[in-house]
């Protein structure tokens, strides 16, 4: 049977993808960072390991334990993550850095521990999770895209360098997809933002903080977690999967437009958003 490790499994992609995994006979290996979560999860049947991936130990003792049951690890799913909002210019460097734990060292810290597994066993699956915003950038999301922008530049050398191996590197680019995503935000963006001596705080006041209080999410092409569960499934049911999958029309579209259109009007486009 083959076996996965997914980070980020309490809510949303992360467990509706644990959940599609293991309905389809992998075995999952499911983590969350707190005892509430562990808990649920191992009432739905998962063998669970509380993961918290800015914790190197964590990750070491879930790796050597599933060595230890399975002698082997067939695949990673980097999924944890969560979304500072905020300008620029009133984003610490030490919020910036928080940003930077989770979405992007916390991936490369499992990324680094499973590639010395795959390459001793000669084989493996890296899935990261990045998203559309990896790709494009939109205002009042820096941290956020600059994380996901550095997901994309490890994996694109990744690949080069596990080229002629069994073992691939594949990154998911997610647009909007359902989940508590915007709740989180809101409260980063409430606890680290200094809204009141802000620039932006009339954006923030009456744009921003409304959109990420509003309790229906009307954002164009958003997709249910299923839709990101479903590429998973797809990547561990074949031989040698794709090194990039586009979730959402939103992906294809400003993809597309990246691709086609000068920096100044792509940031003309961007900025309507």
């Amino acid at each position: 049977m083959n076996n996965i490790l997914i980070t980020g499994c309490s809510t949303g992609i992360g467990l509706k993808t644990a959940l599609t995994l293991k309905d389809n006979g992998f075995k999952v290996y499911a983590s969350a960072r707190n005892d509430k979560d562990i808990n649920k999860l191992n009432n739905l049947g998962f063998v669970t390991f509380k993961i918290d991936v800015t914790k190197k130990d964590d990750i070491t003792n879930a790796l050597n334990t599933i060595i230890n049951n399975d002698d082997k690890l067939d695949a990673i799913f980097n999924n944890a993550g969560f979304g500072q909002p905020g300008a620029v210019e009133d984003i610490t460097t030490e919020v910036l850095k928080k940003q930077f734990e989770t979405n992007f060292f916390g991936l490369h810290e499992l990324t680094f521990q499973a590639m010395k597994i795959f390459r001793k066993q000669g084989f493996g699956k890296v899935i990261q999770h990045s998203s559309v915003l990896g790709i494009i950038s939109l205002k009042f999301r820096g941290a956020y895209n600059a994380s996901k922008y550095a997901i994309e530049g490890l994996n694109d050398t990744l690949r080069q360098e596990v080229m002629g191996s069994n073992i691939f590197i594949s990154t998911i680019n997610t647009g909007p997809v359902a989940s508590k995503f915007r709740a989180n935000a809101l409260k980063n963006f409430n606890k680290n933002i200094d809204i009141k001596n802000s620039y932006f705080n009339e954006v923030y006041t009456q744009e921003l903080k409304k959109r990420l209080e509003s309790k229906v999410d009307d954002t164009p092409f958003t997709l249910p977690a299923s839709s990101v569960a479903n590429i998973v499934l797809d990547i561990m049911k074949v031989k040698k999967p794709r090194p990039r999958y586009y979730v959402t029309k939103a992906t294809y579209l400003l993809g597309f437009f990246k691709r086609i259109l000068s920096t100044s009007l792509m940031d003309k486009l961007l900025n309507r958003i």
